[in-house]
């Protein structure tokens, strides 16, 4: 009986795993943009390896009677390095496109009045803003 369990459990760990896995590989190359791209293997995908994984620990241990280290150190790893990545790419992203930024914004034309600027509170426009206190 107890057998029968366990072997369910494997089972239904591997399509779970499986599904997130086909989730995240599907998100990953539907969605539209970096940052939300970015998202789905992150995410999905590192549920889906980690349930696989998680699921080959049990069988191993339970059926073949040894410890499985090999896969107890992938799954650690995936855990660990997955976010880190996400956030290294996300941050990369963020300052490329910054830098776009800044050379559209020095591509603007000046503005007619030379003594004002693009803002809407410039120095230039002291006198007629009221003090607050």
């Amino acid at each position: 009986m107890i057998d029968l369990l366990l072997e369910i459990l494997i089972s239904a760990m591997i399509v779970v795993g499986g599904i997130f896995a086909l989730v995240g590989s599907f998100g990953l190359s539907k969605l539209p943009d970096l940052m939300t791209r970015l998202h789905a293997p992150t995410k999905a995908t590192t549920l889906g390896i980690g349930g696989m994984l998680i699921a080959s620990i049990l069988y191993f241990s339970a059926v073949k009677q040894t410890l499985s280290v090999h896969e107890l150190l992938i799954t650690i790893f995936l855990f660990l390095v997955a976010p880190v990545t996400a956030y290294l790419i996300a941050k990369a992203h963020l300052h490329r496109s910054r830098a776009r930024q800044k050379q559209a914004l020095s591509q603007l034309p000046k503005p007619a009045d030379s003594q004002a600027g693009w803002a809407t509170f410039d120095k230039a426009d002291e006198k007629s803003q009221t003090q607050i206190r």
